[in-house]
């Protein structure tokens, strides 16, 4: 198939087996998978888990994250996001009028803990987006019925767990015109081939996105500029941007005696040298 980001030809990268206990009992009847690449922006995905039965990948999805819950998987697969600098990280943006926090979608959240911090710490309220999970208790969880368009959305750690474009479509669908987006992932400039990879070892990883392929997006989505952050680990991709952004980032950065952000007009490629 081509490639969903680009529409360029794919081709057959690497094939890994997952024999490695306990992750073998969760992909047992899945069996090897098959990774292909774009020829063009270097995307690559999963063919074996983009072709798997909406049951089944629920089903590897429940499997996985039950092995993390028992606590049968080593911290090793992968570790918790810095949500605590990512907070901070809108709290900053935000008084420094780069960021409107009217309203903030946590698409994709989880338990809420990203929208927990920002309300406790940063007096910041947001509302959450978790299609695999609905409190209809806390009224910060909304359904698919009730999302709107948002002047922040955050999607933490699913850009690799998209099976399709309209996956991706879905998330920028609910940014508002002015708004901007904030993704937290692995973005790098190759893929490497090396099945022992680490963020090929959790089973539910099936999409690797590169720099080309996210400046590609930007473009396709009608961003503008992009924002780093190297301790919160996130991107901010911005729709507009003020005439005198560059200097409010640069502000920041000498108020903070610290390169705390990296600007970029389209995608800010800061991991090169993978």
């Amino acid at each position: 198939m081509n490639c969903i980001i680009c529409d360029s030809p794919t081709h057959h990268f690497l094939s890994k087996s997952f024999t490695e206990k306990p992750l073998d009992q969760v992909m047992g009847e899945i069996g090897p998978v098959n990774y292909h690449k774009c020829s063009n922006c270097g995307f690559t995905y999963s063919q074996t888990h983009f072709d798997l039965e909406d049951s089944v990948w629920s089903k590897l999805n429940y499997d996985f994250h039950a092995l993390i819950a028992h606590g049968e998987i080593h911290a090793a697969h992968g570790n918790y996001p810095p949500y605590l600098e990512q907070a901070l990280m809108v709290h900053i943006l935000s008084k420094n009028q780069l960021l409107s926090t009217a309203t903030i979608l946590d698409y994709a959240g989880g338990a809420g803990t990203f929208s927990d911090l920002l309300s406790k710490y940063f007096d910041i309220p947001s509302l959450i987006y978790e299609p695999y999970m609905h409190r209809k208790e806390d009224p910060r969880f909304i359904t698919r019925e009730e999302l709107g368009r948002y002047d922040i959305v955050f999607n933490s750690a699913m850009f690799e767990h998209i099976r399709s474009r309209s996956d991706l479509d879905e998330v920028n669908r609910v940014v508002a015109t002015d708004g901007a987006l904030i993704i937290h992932s692995v973005i790098c400039e190759n893929i490497p081939a090396d099945p022992d990879w680490f963020y090929y070892r959790p089973p539910v990883h099936c999409a690797f996105h590169t720099n080309k392929s996210m400046e590609i997006l930007m473009e396709q989505w009608g961003y503008s500029c992009s924002v780093y952050s190297l301790k919160a680990k996130c991107w901010v991709l911005f729709k507009k941007k003020t005439e005198d952004f560059e200097e409010r980032i640069s502000d920041i950065n000498e108020q903070l005696k610290d390169k705390f952000f990296y600007l970029k007009n389209g995608f800010v490629d800061y991991w090169k040298g993978f």
